[in-house]
């Protein structure tokens, strides 16, 4: 048997081991709960998915605002294609010249 002296050591030792023990759980506990959560690791897979998204959407619109900027500079420069561009937008023809227009057969 354990001399008296010794007894509330070993009780203080074996709560503090048990407070530690259940400190321990509690952190697990709230990590996993977090993590899990609405703001946990779902949260971040679909932040990640909409940036990936968003960027694939500004390459393409870089690329767009690219195509429309070399467009722009052929019309400035090449007078021929400015006047073949007027021609389409507003529909004017030379007079002299036949338009054929071919409609799609309905079904």
């Amino acid at each position: 048997m354990l001399p008296l002296s010794s007894r509330p050591q070993l009780m203080r030792t074996q709560f503090a081991r048990l407070a530690y023990a259940i400190l321990f759980l509690a952190a697990v506990s709230y990590a996993v709960v977090t993590l899990r959560g609405p703001n946990g690791i779902p949260a971040l897979i679909e932040k990640q998915r909409q940036i990936r998204q968003m960027e694939e959407r500004n390459a393409a619109l870089a690329r767009e605002i690219e195509r429309k900027r070399e467009h722009i500079k052929r019309l400035t420069d090449n007078s021929s294609e400015q006047e073949l561009e007027i021609r389409e937008r507003l529909k004017l023809v030379r007079p002299g010249e036949k338009i054929y227009v071919i409609e799609p057969e309905k079904k």
